[in-house]
């Protein structure tokens, strides 16, 4: 019989580290923000890339959730572009 391995997010499941983990959720939620501002302001993704300082194919990776293709340094940088301040919270695990 197979043991189940339960896993407290997607990203633990994937990821081969903690540390990759944390990564790959810290840039998931910046990528979602960033698509809430872009979605409610009604912006094309050529229009959403050109206010983020990006090319409209990257805009179209954030918006279709391409996680691996970002870095957190990238993130940040449209998020500011977008006039957002980011901010780091750090939790107990």
């Amino acid at each position: 019989m197979k043991k189940t391995v339960e896993y407290e997010s997607v990203w633990d499941a994937i990821a081969d580290t903690p540390e990759e983990a944390a990564n790959l959720r810290a840039r998931a939620e910046l990528m979602q923000q960033i698509e809430k501002i872009v979605s409610a302001a009604g912006w094309t993704q050529a229009e959403a890339a050109r206010r983020c300082g990006v090319t409209q194919p990257r805009m179209n990776d954030l918006l279709h959730g391409r996680v691996s293709r970002f870095s957190l340094d990238a993130l940040v940088n449209m998020a500011t572009a977008l006039g957002r301040r980011v901010k780091v919270k750090l939790e107990a695990a």
